[in-house]
């Protein structure tokens, strides 16, 4: 059935094709996370363990609030590795790195999160889409907050 909310199809294509870059960064950085929260060790242990566990849960809900907006849109999300390997600008780690290395390595990522939300937010304020627009913001702001964590942590 055809989608009618006020924003055309070209637009909304654009809209999604932006948002699914943001899903695809979200998705690779939870499972970056979920991953350090296994394999962390190290004096830090215990307060990365918890940390790492609070963010990917975060990450969980986010990646399918995200998803649920591109399907809003009328177009698919995407939802495989291989879909989310080639739209993310964050290349998967496939060692398990020291916990300073793990710290960095997500400062990284969910700075990369946020430059790409903001590369959608403006493609979806263009289009007066407030929808987008409001979960992008939220986005940045959780992963501003998260590298600023991040960062502190390697000062």
């Amino acid at each position: 059935m055809k989608v009618n909310i006020g924003i055309e199809k070209d637009t909304r294509e654009d809209i999604a094709n932006a948002l699914s870059k943001v899903l695809a960064d979200s998705y690779t950085t939870y499972l970056q996370t979920h991953n350090y929260h296994w394999n962390v060790t190290g004096p830090m242990f215990q307060t990365l363990h918890l940390m790492f566990e609070g963010q990917y849960t975060e990450l969980a809900i986010a990646v399918d609030d995200i998803a649920e907006r591109v399907r809003q849109l009328g177009f698919p999300a995407p939802g495989t590795y291989k879909q989310f390997q080639e739209l993310s600008v964050i290349k998967e780690d496939d060692t398990i790195p020291s916990a300073n290395d793990m710290i960095s390595n997500l400062l990284a990522s969910n700075e990369a999160v946020a430059r790409t939300s903001r590369e959608a937010f403006t493609i979806a304020e263009k289009a007066n889409d407030q929808p987008t627009c409001d979960l992008l913001t939220q986005r940045m702001q959780v992963h501003e907050k998260t590298a600023w964590m991040l960062r502190s942590m390697l000062e």
